[in-house]
């Protein structure tokens, strides 16, 4: 009985600090260079479609027709 006993309290103290231990550092996010090349993907992206557009607005320019002049 009191080596179960012994036991028991041992058990108890144990799990009590365990309990009271400051938590680990959590490990540095992996995900951060991955977040600075997906920026910069976007930011590559968001150019070329802003070069596209004004591709599609010069094309549109040149083909529009010569305006008429006034006869007198």
């Amino acid at each position: 009985m009191n080596k179960l006993l012994a036991t028991l309290i041992a058990g108890f103290f144990a799990a009590g600090v365990f309990a009271q231990a400051p938590a680990a550092a959590p490990a540095a996010p992996a995900a951060a260079p991955a977040k600075v090349e997906a920026k910069a993907d976007m930011k590559a992206a968001k150019a070329e479609k802003k070069a596209h557009k004004a591709d599609k607005k010069a094309e549109k320019v040149a083909a529009a027709p010569a305006p008429l002049a006034d006869k007198k």
